[in-house]
Formats: C-alpha cells, structure tokens, sequence
C-alpha cells in the first residue's frame, strides 16, 4: 500500500467514524437548545401577556377615575350656579 491509501484507510476507519459521532452529538444538543428556547419563549409570552393585561387594566381604571373628576367637576359647576341663582333670588 501507498502513504496515500493508508492515509485514506486512516481517514475512513478512524476519523469519520468520529466524525459522525460528533455531528450527532451536536445535532443532539441542538435538539436540546430548541427544546429550552421555546420554554423560554412560551414563558416570555406568558409574562409579556399578563404585564400587558395588567397595563390595559389599569389604563381602564385611570380613565374611570378621570371621568369620575370630570363628573365631580361638572356637578361642582352645577352647585355653585345653583347657590349664586338662590343667592341672586
């Protein structure tokens, strides 16, 4: 045999063997990465959708309470015309 076909022989009986045990070790962690990121994403969106319904919440709220001062204002203004109508009487 030449240096060439036992370097060949080398290649094909010991390295890529390896080779192959080593993509699917990588492929195998891969796998796993995936599985980890979409818990990880499934929790981010779960997260992001209670902050975002806590948010609406209390926008809802803060606009009631707006409108309750409006209310309170507008019933102020009611008074005070109704006293300076008694007032004038």
């Amino acid at each position: 045999m030449s240096v060439v076909e036992d370097t060949r022989k080398l290649i094909q009986d010991f390295l890529t063997p390896e080779l192959r045990e080593l993509a699917a070790r990588v492929e195998a962690l891969e796998k796993r990465l995936d599985i980890r990121v979409e818990a990880l994403e499934k929790r981010m969106v779960t997260r992001f959708d209670a902050a975002e319904r806590l948010a609406s919440e209390g926008y809802t709220r803060i606009l009631q309470a707006i409108n309750g001062l409006a209310d309170t204002t507008e019933l102020r203004e009611r008074i005070a015309r109704i006293e300076a109508l008694q007032k004038a009487s």
